[in-house]
């Protein structure tokens, strides 16, 4: 069964790719969100002239020779176009054995706690904690993410004092039973991460995600061994050597990878298995209700090392309005937790009425 045709469907936020075989069956995938459309134009023109004609359920031959390949453009754009053909195949190759890709990869389908995540820094701290509050009671979560400093700010905050206030509001807000975890979004220096962390200590938080420019591993190392708990990131990282150096070295307490950043399924895979034998949780990367969420459900259903909840945004289609109305089921939160879709491959349904209103691109045989 051969690789006859890749489809994309898409805009400047984000694309779906479509696998047709030579044998009339197909599989869905998406490459990483925003400025999808770009990526998009990758994937035909450096990924999909290496896939077609090749076996379709032969997912990690073209993982291990795509570096070769385009040995001049292993950047993050390269890999961000591949993990659409790459989560398309795995979703194929679910069809064609009747098994979900939880499944497939020895898991079982099942419920996973979520977190809900808060993308805003918009909003004052008491709104915040309000919010929050009313999610609690409505859908049971028992675990919430805010965010704290200003993205990559240089220690600066959303404005002043903010960060000092929200966190105190939230936690009194919440009370003591519900986990509470921060992201700083690259934010700070050493100096400035840690003295944050010591006060996130005080009101209990559980995970400070990436305190410092993503990039400087050895300042992300200096924060996370001078505090207590658990300092978290890769969400970013789509190299392997940086995932090497950031488990062998226990830059991080918790991993991060983001399936479609880091280049598809089978390269999360990889960066869990790495996870492991550091003795490191993964609570991969899901910040909206694109396929990542899909794709994330049933990694972590899968491995063994799987963090204790998964990342689920709070706000899908006010904060991502992009993406309403790309598939089914989407997720619903009941008791604090989401279900891992149980039907083949993916197990969802891609919207023709969002494919309608998508550009299409396409390359074949």
């Amino acid at each position: 069964m051969r690789i006859a045709g890749v489809e994309t469907f898409g805009n400047e936020h984000v694309a779906l790719v479509r696998v047709r075989t030579d044998e009339g069956l197909e599989g869905w995938g998406q490459v990483a969100p925003y400025n999808a459309d770009l990526t998009a134009r990758i994937l035909h023109r450096q990924v999909a002239p290496h896939a077609l004609g090749r076996d379709a359920l032969d997912v990690e031959s073209l993982v291990e020779e795509l570096p070769h390949r385009e040995h001049k453009f292993l950047g993050s754009y390269l890999w961000r176009a591949f993990a659409g053909l790459e989560t398309a195949l795995w979703d194929l190759r679910g069809k064609v054995e009747g098994k979900s890709v939880c499944e497939l990869l020895g898991g079982r389908p099942g419920t996973v706690r979520a977190y809900g995540s808060s993308m805003r820094r918009d909003v004052t701290p008491a709104e915040e904690a309000a919010r929050l509050a009313r999610l609690r009671d409505r859908d049971g979560f028992d675990a919430f993410k805010i965010r704290i400093g200003k993205e990559c700010g240089r220690d600066e905050d959303e404005w002043p004092g903010r960060t000092e206030e929200i966190v105190p509001a939230v936690r009194a807000a919440l009370g003591d039973d519900v986990d509470l975890l921060v992201d700083a979004n690259s934010c700070y220096t050493p100096a400035r991460a840690i003295e944050i962390g010591r006060m996130l200590e005080q009101h209990g938080v559980r995970h400070f995600e990436e305190p410092c420019p993503y990039w400087e591993l050895d300042w992300t190392r200096q924060v996370a061994e001078a505090l207590e708990l658990d300092v978290a990131g890769g969400e970013q990282d789509w190299d392997l050597r940086v995932w090497r150096e950031l488990t062998a070295t226990r830059v991080v307490d918790v991993v991060q990878p983001d399936v479609c950043y880091v280049g598809g399924l089978t390269r999360a895979l990889s960066v869990a298995a790495l996870a492991r034998e550091a003795g490191l949780p993964c609570t991969p990367h899901s910040a909206n209700e694109s396929l990542v969420l899909v794709f994330t459900l049933h990694l972590v259903g899968a491995i063994e090392n799987a963090g204790p909840y998964v990342e689920l945004s709070i706000e899908p289609d006010e904060y991502y309005p992009w993406q309403a109305g790309m598939y089914e089921p989407r997720a619903r939160v009941v008791d604090g937790a989401v279900a891992i879709p149980d039907g083949p491959g993916w197990g969802i349904e891609v919207s023709g009425a969002w494919l309608a209103r998508s550009e299409r691109l396409w390359s074949e045989l």
